[in-house]
Order: C-alpha cells, then structure tokens, then sequence
C-alpha cells in the first residue's frame, strides 16, 4: 500500500519538498552537536532536561491519546469513529517516533541507547518506558496497518488482531503512566515527587490529543475530499472538555497543596513558575499564557454552543493543544530543575541549534503522519 504515496498533487510534493529541507538542515546542526556536545544547548549541570525532553513528554501524551478513538470504537462499537480510528492509529505512529528521536538527540552519546537492550535493568523506569513505547509503536503498526488492509480488501479485520487491539487500550495507558513515573519517583526533584501526576499527565493527554486530532480531521477536509462527518468531530470535542477540565482541576489541586501548606520545597517551584525569583522570570510570561489558554479554551469547550460551531471548536483546539504544550513540556520539566535542591536558580533557554534540531523532529513526524494519511486516504477513496 506504501506506492500510493508515490503518488499526488503539486502541493503534497511541495509539501514533502519543504519537510525534507528542514530534516536536512537540522541534522546539520545536529552533527554539530553530534561532535562538540550538549554544549550547544542551553542545558547546563543544573538543568539538564530541557527543550528535548519536554517534547518527548508531551508527545507522549498526543500518542496515547489514540486510545480515546480506539476504544469506543473496538471495544463499544460506536461505529461514528470509524472513519477517524485510522487516523487515530496513524497520528500514534509519528508521536512515539518523534518521542524516541528526541530521546536519541538529548543524550550526549546516543548510541548508548543500545545499553538499554544490551544490559536491560527492570529496576529502572527508563527501561520500562522504552519497552511501553517500543511496544506500542509495534502495536499501533501492527493494528493500523492490517486493519487497513483489510479495508482495502472489503473484508472485516482478520479475528486474530483483536486481541492486540484490546492490549493497546492499556498499553496507552501505560505509556505515560510510566513516563510520569520517571518524574515523580525522583525524590530529590520535589516538583515532580506528587501521587497526581500520572493521572494529570494522562488527563492533558486526553484533551490535547483529541484536540489535535479535530484539527487534522478539519484540515483534511479542506484539503481532500475525506470528510469524517460532524458526530465524531463533536464527540472528539467532548472528550477534549472533560479531559481538560479534569486537568485543569488536578493542576489545581497541585497549586493549594503545594501554597496551603506552606513548604518550601514545594512553594518554590510554583513561585519561579509564576512570578520568578530574584528577577529570574523566563517562565513566567509562558505559564501566564498557559493559563490564560487554559480558561479561554474552556469557555469556548464547555458550552455546547460554542462547541458546535465548528470555527469556534478549531480555534478552542488550537488554544487548548498550546497551553498544555506549555505547562507540560517547557512548565513541567524546566521548574523541576529550577531553583535547585541548594535553592539556587539557573535559568534555562533553548538555544538556535536546539530549536533547529526540535524543529526537525517535528519535521520528520510530519512527513511520517503525511505519508500514513495519504495511504489511508487513498485506500478509503479507492473503496468508496
């Protein structure tokens, strides 16, 4: 089925012409970083996480967000998602991809990564993120691309893929509940030592990922002649306002326990989060967008009259996916970091070669997720 993304408009070759060139200029920079270091960067020995690993752990989210599609479709039959569970599938393939690559660009030696495989250590959280997400790149692969054969074919899925489809439900699961725990069992880091955030994690996952997914089914609309219908649009928008209202409650909580009860440890982080430290505020103008995201995002979500009007519900998604990109890549990551356990504060900014390298990430899962979407397209237009 891949020959059928040999094959297009202009416009989809112009397309795939502009992603290559940033892959290309990108790793450039990353063979410069390849040979002199992170020093490149602006990690430092305080904030060693930074621009890569805060995308690593949103797109994590957006991967297993396809779950929110594949559930009620395979497991309650609600037949309205069946134009978008592909879809659903295919947008998990480019996101645990680019996950896995921005690992691989944040390690200074990173074909180190092969330690992982060569001398596996179950006690490490970081060996069971890279079987979660491994394993479900496979099973996202596995079920995506023989159902859609089976499509192409005019028969139902074969019986013997039901099984994995049924795995994948918790192993989307699992894959960021594995990565919160990276974070929270780091007990020197007390920002990220908290019981609620795998279950935040997973809850802006839940609304980002449906949100992304409303856009690219918009978008495909405008730009094909694939349209999904407007149920599960609408459907895919209620998930969103109830998983970004649960986690908009849970960063609450977050903010009252850590304020009320008064602990350093805990406060501090907060307090450089919202308005910096000794003068040092390079994250406060974002977690202020964040937030006022946020609200604005439910105040169109929530009312379903707002939410019905497609128009509104595109510029929702888009504030929505924006603010938990902020709070939980740059917000979540860097303020673990900063002020350090001597209560010191480093501040951290990406630098050019750090952005360029990101961006080519991000370049090759959208070369990836357009080649998928041109092969499922066409596999659906030929059957039509």
């Amino acid at each position: 089925m891949l020959e059928k993304a040999l094959s297009g408009s202009r416009g989809y070759w112009i397309w795939l012409a502009v992603l290559v060139g940033i892959i290309f200029i990108g790793f450039l920079f990353w063979l410069k970083q390849f040979h002199q270091g992170l020093m490149i960067t602006g990690l430092s020995r305080d904030v060693s996480w930074g621009f890569y690993i805060a995308q690593f752990t949103f797109l994590v989210g957006v991967a297993a967000s396809a779950v929110m599609v594949v559930l009620p479709y395979y497991l309650h039959n609600y037949r309205a998602f069946g134009k978008v569970v592909i879809l659903g599938e295919f947008l998990a393939i480019p996101s645990v991809i680019m996950c896995m690559t921005f690992i691989f660009v944040d390690m200074g030696q990173p074909f180190r990564i092969l330690n992982v495989f060569i001398h596996p250590t179950p006690h490490s959280m970081m060996f069971w993120d890279t079987v979660a997400l491994g394993g479900y790149l496979l099973l996202n692969l596995l079920i995506g691309w023989t159902t859609l054969g089976a499509e192409r074919k005019s028969i139902p899925p074969p019986k013997w893929i039901k099984p994995f489809i049924i795995i994948s439900i918790p192993w989307a699961v699992s894959i960021h509940t594995v990565t919160a725990f990276l974070y929270a069992g780091l007990a020197a880091r007390p920002f990220w030592m908290t019981a609620v955030l795998a279950p935040r994690f997973l809850a802006s996952a839940f609304s980002s990922g449906p949100a992304l997914l409303i856009l690219l089914i918009l978008l495909l609309r405008k730009l094909t002649d694939f349209d999904a219908g407007r149920e599960p649009v609408q459907k895919l928008a209620v998930i969103a306002a109830y998983a970004m209202s649960v986690n908009v409650f849970l960063i609450l909580m977050e903010v009252f326990t850590a304020l009320y009860s008064g602990i350093p440890e805990h406060s501090i982080h907060l307090k450089y989060m919202f308005v910096g430290i000794e003068g040092n505020m390079a994250l406060v103008p974002w977690m202020w967008l964040s937030s006022i995201l946020a609200v604005f995002t439910l105040l169109l979500i929530i009312p379903p009259k707002t939410r019905r009007n497609e128009a509104v519900l595109a510029v929702a998604c888009v504030t929505l996916f924006l603010s938990i990109w902020i709070d939980k890549g740059m917000g979540m990551i860097v303020a673990g970091y900063v002020p350090n356990p001597l209560g010191e504060v480093t501040q951290y900014f990406p630098t050019v070669p750090e952005l360029l390298i990101s961006l080519m990430v991000y370049a090759v899962g959208a070369l990836i997720i357009t080649v998928l979407y041109k092969v499922a397209l066409s596999v659906r237009a030929s059957v039509a």
